[in-house]
């Protein structure tokens, strides 16, 4: 199978933001792409008070306008995430969305871990100031292709539980868009990416936002496809870019079997 992983720039501009990504989308599409991923925040990035201004309900314009195109295209589009309306006023959910080739919904993920930090004098930011925790793990089959992907976004990455729980359930691709800042980006972005794909014997996707020039907030980006040996099968550069792998399960299961890690696991006190 075919994947595609979608590096882009996002402000707080959701017409522009939703523009590009049907254009990279659709490119990604012609070159045969049955997976297209697009990073977290990618329909709107800025202050808090940005994006919580342009929450999108599930049933609204924008995603149906992204399930068309799924479906006219005919392809998996995992939308990395979107400002969803919490039930408290102010507050939103950081939501990632599975649309199916037939435009229909296949998995809705919440972001379990918000990123809340406060370095004296240096830096302080608190994500839950106005986002709501999601609590469910969520895996989703692709029947068609063949395969099950488990969904994660961004901070998440930091807690390896969470991806031995979607590899429990199945998953042998985890998909984590990103909006990883700079500062920490240099150093952990893909020794974690690849130590998350080793340990759980996964291929992983994961779509970063490349800072634009007039935004304040600078990501990282580096948007990889790391194999489930570790090995990073794709990279982007420093700029927009769609980077592309083509995914073997036989692979997968051959390093499964001969390195029965999964299998071999012994469980530790009180964990399920």
């Amino acid at each position: 199978m075919w994947v595609a992983v979608v590096q882009m720039q996002s402000v707080g501009r959701v017409e522009a933001n939703q523009a590009r990504a049907c254009d990279l989308i659709t490119t990604a599409a012609s070159r045969g792409a049955k997976l297209v991923a697009l990073p977290e925040y990618f329909l709107c990035l800025g202050p808090p008070e940005t994006i919580v201004a342009q929450a999108q309900a599930l049933d609204g314009p924008v995603v149906k306008e992204f399930s068309r195109l799924a479906r006219e295209l005919g392809l998996y589009l995992l939308l990395g995430s979107i400002p969803e309306p919490a039930p408290e006023a102010g507050k939103i959910y950081n939501t990632s969305l599975l649309l199916g080739p037939d435009g229909s919904l296949r998995a809705r993920y919440r972001k379990i871990h918000l990123f809340d930090i406060a370095i004296p004098h240096k830096v302080s930011f608190q994500e839950s100031s106005y986002v709501v925790p999601g609590r469910e793990i969520v895996t989703a089959s692709l029947p068609d292709l063949g395969w099950t992907v488990g969904l994660a976004i961004c901070y998440d990455l930091r807690f390896p539980e969470l991806f031995r729980a979607l590899a429990a359930r199945g998953a042998q691709i985890i998909v984590l868009p990103a909006a990883f800042s700079q500062a920490t980006g240099r150093d952990h972005w893909e020794t974690l990416l690849r130590a998350r794909a080793i340990e759980n014997q996964v291929y992983i996707l994961a779509p970063a936002v490349f800072p634009h020039p007039d935004q304040s907030i600078k990501t990282y980006g580096r948007s990889l496809i790391i194999d489930p040996w570790g090995l990073s099968l794709a990279r982007a550069a420093d700029r927009e870019d769609i980077i592309y792998a083509q995914l073997d399960r036989a692979y997968l299961e051959k390093i499964r079997a001969e390195l029965p890690c999964l299998q071999n696991r012994r469980l530790l006190g009180g964990e399920q």
